[in-house]
């Protein structure tokens, strides 16, 4: 079952992700094999796009019936409440008519004339719109545009306009809407290949329309990279629990077959045939779980697509893909993951002496257990270097992502410290695990602590593998928690306003009579407005921005590192961030050339601030920036209101000054922070789904130790029950077992988890803010143990059933 399903994850994602990428070949090879040839610029990257002049060139050509620019901008649809709709704005395109028309109408007709529009169909119908509507689209400088809905359309092959939803026009008119001066791509009905190259010239490519679909295709292909390599890891992560699950397994079969093999030893067998054989019976497994699982990963990946599909029904969809090499990786994956788990068992069985089939031994792997010399030096060796490298990471390296690698891996290396050590923590944990229900559960109860003592080596890898899954599942709740406390800490200290108000861009302006108004209501307390203007500083394009300066100091609160805030503001002077200041020539003291509307100005820089106070770059005075650029409107308004004001009636009165200006969107900073909140708790729930099928993996590792234990104590638990043990009794003995071990298992992960994830907290940011989820973690802890409690159900219910007469005889 291990390796079923450790395959079924690894084999259904291969499946999902090819499935995906042939959905996408066709869909991109259907829409391109209306173009005989596609014109694009040859960088990908570049702003610069097809003039007019390659059109009417390529137009010309002899054979060429028809040729379109395909135009894409910014044009927000405004919604029926006088707001441009999304947190996006949704994406202007141009429509042909004719041969050249790529999109699916699904209603209506092409758009023809300045007048008409056609609107995504999904869009449409969120937003409550049909054909021969009137709707408001907001063009350059965001004033409003009527137009008339002639058509629905289905915009699926474009990946951004699917995103942000789409408002179509023709050519000429999505040109004056979205401000673009060039095309995107020329689409070529007719022609000669040679004679549009030539036309379009060297700075552009030409494809055919199957070339061209083969490249949209490519493009679309990385979405399905990314999805694969995230999915994969988590994949490794259930191979590595699967492994420990299978080498305990084949252990405790070795230990139970010492005597058969002791015996075959007395025959004749030598160490190479018993080595030989164990290894064959683990490729069988292996083999047969491997199966399994490309039949299980071809459902797992089926039954992803549906709920993709549901969840985006633009993600282009076929058949179930199973490819030769999803067949040949999962069954290599799952016969060598299971062989080479079996190794040491298999080494193991090649030391039993013949003079052992003449033994009658205890239960294996019991009696007392000590860690010894070796053992003991490489577990205090990994274990100080793992917490070494993890406080030098979180406390002495620079923040960010080299630091948190740092923590990474100083994490998987003090495991390896917990594997090591594990059977020496067994018992005291087991006591402390075990605590209140032996004394809750009477004689069983006792019992059952004693046997999750009893083989220290076989209960530290069965619960092992449940500090996997648990111990990551702990240490994403510790950074996601303390994500959104650090994220509320910084929103209430540096920027304790209620309200900002930006466009959808968040790089248009709005009109400085929105702050005006906004001051006049007597709701508001403050109003601070950003201005920012691209110019060229130290000879490379930058940018330089301002605040409202009475804000400064007392709503938004700067975390000053050199310098003073009094300093910054005098004239001719700056403040940078301390990211900015780490470039030559922008350190405190340093003057920068700023080229203004009236030339060339010298700015003195007298401070640093810290990230994260609502500001980054080089700021200068209000008073400096409208002289170096003259009026500029805002790119962002942030509101503060009166503290004796509810919630709702400040809203209403920033809702109201902002009500004549559609691309003026309100956004609350309790809105801000319970969408992020939203956010991280979703990355939770999916990494917590992901890491799921570790932990079910474990569990089969607790029900796999507990049946052959009862096996192993047949005429144990026998005498038991000829001593007065009923069988109520005997199931609540092997389920309190399980317990006992799930327990010590999320434990150790819930530690583990905490501590990584302080460690990871300290090494995002200096001032990152950790808090730990107390209900989540203990959460973990009781729903691991309630998961192993029902893992014992099969095994204890086989144990009562047994006779005490036949068990007594049993040998």
């Amino acid at each position: 079952m291990a390796i079923t399903l450790g395959v079924g994850f690894i084999s259904g994602t291969f499946v999902l992700t090819d499935t995906m990428d042939k959905g996408v070949s066709k869909t991109f090879a259907k829409s391109a094999d209306k173009v005989d040839f596609a014109v694009l610029p040859k960088n990908d990257d570049s702003d610069e796009g097809i003039p007019a002049e390659i059109l009417q060139k390529v137009g010309a050509l002899p054979g060429v019936t028809d040729v379109q620019g395909l135009v894409q901008g910014d044009a927000a649809l405004v919604g029926k409440d006088g707001k441009a709709v999304g947190d996006f704005p949704t994406v202007g395109m141009s429509v042909p008519s004719g041969r050249l028309l790529r999109y699916d109408v699904d209603k209506g007709r092409p758009p023809s004339g300045g007048g008409e529009t056609v609107l995504d169909t999904k869009l449409a119908k969120r937003e409550g719109y049909a054909v021969g509507d009137t709707v408001s689209v907001l063009g350059p400088k965001d004033r409003p545009h009527a137009f008339k809905v002639v058509g629905l359309v289905d915009f699926g092959i474009d990946q951004e306009a699917s995103f942000r939803g789409a408002v179509g026009f023709d050519p000429a008119t999505a040109m004056l809407m979205t401000g673009e001066k060039t095309y995107r791509e020329l689409d070529v009905a007719g022609g000669d290949e040679a004679a549009v190259k030539a036309a379009a010239g060297a700075a552009y490519n030409v494809y055919t329309g199957e070339e061209l679909g083969a490249r949209l295709a490519r493009a679309a292909g990385a979405d399905t990279k990314i999805i694969r390599t995230g999915l994969l890891i988590f994949g490794l992560v259930a191979l590595l629990v699967s492994a420990l699950v299978i080498y305990n397994t084949f252990s405790i079969l070795i230990a139970q077959r010492m005597r058969e093999m002791a015996l075959l030893r007395c025959v004749g067998a030598t160490r190479r045939q018993v080595f030989g054989g164990v290894l064959a019976e683990s490729a069988v497994v292996g083999l047969a779980g491997s199966l399994l699982g490309l039949l299980a990963g071809v459902g797992l990946g089926e039954g992803a697509l549906v709920a993709v599909n549901r969840l985006n029904d633009n993600i282009a969809v076929a058949g179930p893909s199973l490819a030769v090499r999803t067949i040949v990786l999962g069954l290599a994956v799952g016969i060598v993951v299971t062989v080479l788990s079996a190794l040491l068992p298999a080494r193991a069985a090649t030391r039993v002496a013949p003079i052992a089939a003449l033994r009658a031994d205890l239960e294996p792997g019991t009696g007392r257990f000590r860690l010894g010399r070796a053992r003991t030096a490489i577990a205090v060796v990994l274990g100080a270097a793992g917490l070494a490298l993890g406080l030098l990471a979180s406390v002495a390296m620079e923040k960010g992502e080299s630091a948190m690698f740092a923590v990474a891996f100083a994490g998987g290396v003090f495991f390896l410290a917990v594997i090591a050590a594990m059977p020496a923590l067994v018992r005291p944990l087991g006591r402390l695990a075990g605590a209140v229900p032996a004394r809750l559960g009477g004689v069983p109860g006792r019992l059952a602590v004693a046997n999750a003592q009893r083989a220290p080596r076989r209960t530290a890898t069965t619960t092992i593998a449940l500090t996997v899954g648990v111990g990551l599942m702990s240490l994403f709740a510790v950074v996601a928690a303390s994500g959104k406390a650090t994220a509320s800490h910084k929103l209430a200290e540096q920027f304790p306003v209620q309200f900002q108000i930006r466009t959808q861009d968040y790089d248009g302006r709005l009109p400085h009579a929105l702050g005006e108004a906004l001051r006049r209501q007597p709701e508001v307390a403050g109003v601070v407005e950003e201005r920012r203007q691209d110019t060229e500083v130290g000879g490379e394009d930058g940018e330089i921005a301002t605040i409202t300066t009475s804000a400064l100091g007392t709503i938004l609160k700067p975390d000053i590192e050199q310098g003073t805030l009094a300093a910054a503001l005098k004239p001719g002077t700056a403040m940078v961030d301390e990211g900015t200041a780490k470039a030559p020539g922008r350190g405190v003291g340093q003057t920068v050339q700023v080229r203004t509307a009236r030339g060339t100005v010298p700015v003195k820089i007298a401070a640093v601030y810290g990230i994260g106070a609502g500001l980054d770059g080089i700021v200068v005075p209000e008073a400096d920036f409208t002289r170096y650029f003259g009026a500029r409107d805002p790119i962002g308004i942030y509101v503060k209101t009166r503290d004796d004001v509810p919630a709702s009636q400040a809203r209403a009165a920033v809702d109201e000054a902002a009500r004549p200006y559609p691309a003026a969107k309100v956004a609350s900073s309790a809105e801000f922070e319970e969408t992020l909140g939203k956010a991280i708790d979703m990355v939770l729930m999916i990494f917590g789904g992901l890491l799921g099928l570790a932990i079910v993996i474990a569990l089969f590792g607790i029900a796999n130790t507990l049946t052959l234990s009862v096996v192993e104590r047949t005429r144990e638990s026998a005498l038991l029950r000829a001593l007065g043990l009923t069988r109520r009794q005997l199931r609540r003995m092997l389920s309190i077992e399980a317990l006992v071990m799930a327990v010590i298992g999320a434990f150790t992960g819930v530690v583990l988890g905490i501590g990584f994830g302080w460690a990871a907290t300290n090494a995002m940011a200096a001032d990152s803010v950790f808090a730990l989820p107390y209900l989540q973690v203990v959460a973990f802890v009781v729903l691991a143990g309630a998961a192993g409690t029902l893992a014992a159900v099969m095994p204890a219910r086989r144990a009562a059933k047994t006779s005490i007469v036949e068990s007594l005889a049993h040998d």
